[in-house]
């Protein structure tokens, strides 16, 4: 599975793609950050961003777009940026037909990390880790797209079956260990539900 994620912001606006194979080992493809200055208007600052991802979307064709979804903040301004930006995104994405997920900012921490509030630092040195890089991406908005991406790729990909060898599952991180835990315990004590109407 391909996915790129997008980190979206006005001034600092992360992508990153990555290859998730069944097995959940990722490997990096292209990280960048696409900019705009604050003095630029703002019509011209969507159109650059926007023309970035539409970039990179035919550079690369990924499979699925994951993207950080909005989430409230004191900063109005800096809200507003965000969500223009995914407006720009999600445009871009289903003008390609492509499939787009949303994940929260505390979901891609807790299948990074194994832990929905970690710190930066630490969702950036498992980023390294998980994509065998001597060091996370910079600015922290590239590592950020590519945990985006492989949050995606994880949660959506099959989940790998109990009769993979040694091999694999010790290649496994313990985050990608606890959420294929998580997996199965919800497959086996899962009941199915009627949704009210």
């Amino acid at each position: 599975m391909r996915v790129l994620g997008i980190d979206p912001g006005l001034t600092r606006c992360g992508v990153g793609v990555v290859d998730v194979r069944p097995d959940r080992k990722a490997a990096l493809v292209e990280v960048t950050v696409i900019r705009t200055p604050a003095d630029m208007p703002l019509e011209q600052r969507l159109l650059a961003v926007g023309s970035g991802i539409d970039a990179l979307l035919d550079a690369h064709r990924p499979d699925v777009v994951a993207i950080e979804r909005v989430f409230a903040q004191h900063n109005l301004r800096t809200v507003m940026g965000v969500a223009q930006v995914s407006g720009v995104a999600l445009h871009a994405a289903a003008r390609r037909g492509l499939r787009v997920a949303l994940h929260t900012p505390s979901e891609v921490k807790a299948a990074i990390t194994g832990y929905g509030s970690a710190d930066k630092k630490q969702v950036q040195a498992m980023v390294a880790r998980i994509l065998g890089l001597a060091e996370a991406p910079k600015p922290a908005d590239a590592a950020d797209a590519l945990a985006i991406a492989i949050c995606h790729a994880w949660r959506g990909a099959p989940a790998a079956d109990g009769g993979a060898d040694a091999g694999t599952q010790a290649a496994q991180t313990p985050a990608q260990a606890a959420w294929l835990a998580a997996e199965r315990s919800a497959r086996t004590s899962a009941v199915p539900r009627r949704l009210a109407r």
